[in-house]
């Protein structure tokens, strides 16, 4: 097949991965083809299973099938989404064999109303990561404070993360210390380092919605033109401007000592990963999301429209290494302006695990529904 952007992307230094998955996407041939023009590897959420499920009739024949068997509702959820992270991570498999598992993953989200218990998050992880059983899956466990001692448990243990709903700088150190720590536990214990990955996954488009929102409720407020100018401007800079000084903290721990010792044992580096890429604003061009955020040793999930959009009239350019001086500069107008960027993200953070449960807990109802109709 023709070298396409995504291939250049690669070649960069930054992978680009679908930020969806479903049962038509695999059986269609449509996911092999997106692997065939570079995607190299594939993210979920109980969001993207509820609309798959919810709103097709791709799983009706399995779901009245499992009924009828007697399965439960959540036995039924299991095996349906493990079906297709597995059909799914068979598929990348030749990915992550070609990148030395670097890439090629597929990542599955833990029950998200596990997020603030640690303990069961732990037991949860390592009872999925046995049924699926594919070296090239990653668990998705949530950036809360009880989610940070699960990841280095599951890390210690050998099991691939993606650290997910990252929002703010302080909460991406504390998952880059949650991986460090499994890591070193995990080789004290004779682990393989190449058998371990872990990816942190910042989201970025929700930044801006929410931000842009709070700038015009200001903007309506305000009389004086030169404020409203000053605030105008800020619309649409503020989630890559975050991104940016997460990127730059990223590239200063890799000079950390006790990071450069790890990787002289063989350890991985964790990858930031930009979730959120899709443009919610109309006004925001449809690939900001992306084209604004190419660095290298990162990866960008994307939905599937804007990841066409992409490849239609995207360019591969760095555009996020050293624009920390700006971010910084964008990020205190803010502060001036009375938005605190820690108390957006922590909203953002509370938000989006809550979304994350109701849409569990939609998808548990859209199976029972089926299951019964």
């Amino acid at each position: 097949m023709a070298k396409t952007i995504l291939h250049e992307l690669a070649e960069f230094g930054q992978s680009a991965w679908l930020d969806y998955i479903s049962r038509a996407t695999i059986d269609s041939g449509k996911l092999a083809a997106l692997i065939e023009q570079g995607v190299m590897g594939v993210t979920s959420n109980p969001s993207i299973f509820n609309n798959a499920v919810s709103k097709s009739a791709d799983y009706d024949a399995h779901i009245k099938e499992m009924a009828s068997k007697g399965k439960s509702v959540f036995e039924i959820y299991d095996e349906l989404t493990v079906r297709d992270i597995q059909d799914a991570a068979d598929m990348f498999r030749p990915v992550w064999d070609r990148t030395h598992g670097m890439d090629g993953y597929v990542s599955l989200e833990i029950d998200p109303s596990l997020a603030y218990d640690t303990d069961k998050t732990i037991a949860e992880g390592l009872r999925l990561y046995a049924r699926v059983d594919r070296p090239n899956l990653m668990l998705k466990v949530p950036a809360t404070d009880k989610g940070f001692p699960a990841v280095t448990t599951l890390i210690s243990k050998g099991a691939n993360v993606n650290i997910t709903l990252i929002f703010s700088l302080q909460d991406y150190t504390k998952a880059a210390q949650a991986y460090l720590a499994g890591a070193e536990e995990y080789l004290d214990h004779n682990g393989d380092p190449q058998r371990v990955c872990s990816v942190a996954s910042v989201f970025v488009s929700r930044v801006d919605t929410l931000i842009d929102t709070l700038l015009e409720e200001l903007i309506d407020s305000e009389n004086d033109e030169d404020a409203i100018n000053t605030l105008e401007a800020l619309r649409g800079r503020a989630a890559v401007a975050n991104a940016a000084l997460i990127y730059d903290s990223f590239c200063d721990l890799q000079k950390n000592e006790r990071f450069t010792a790890l990787r002289a044992r063989g350890i991985r580096l964790q990858r930031i990963v930009w979730g959120s890429t899709s443009t919610k604003n109309p006004e925001y061009s449809d690939i900001k999301y992306v084209a604004e955020l190419i660095a290298k040793n990162t990866i960008n999930t994307v939905p599937e429209k804007t990841l066409h959009a992409f490849l239609d009239h995207g360019a591969v350019k760095e555009t996020l290494a050293h624009t920390g001086a700006h971010a910084h500069r964008v990020i205190a107008d803010l502060a001036m302006a009375g938005i605190r960027m820690d108390e957006v993200c922590a909203t953002l953070l509370k938000e989006g695990v809550k979304a994350f449960e109701q849409a569990f807990t939609s998808l548990l109802g859209a199976i029972e529904k089926k299951a019964h109709s």
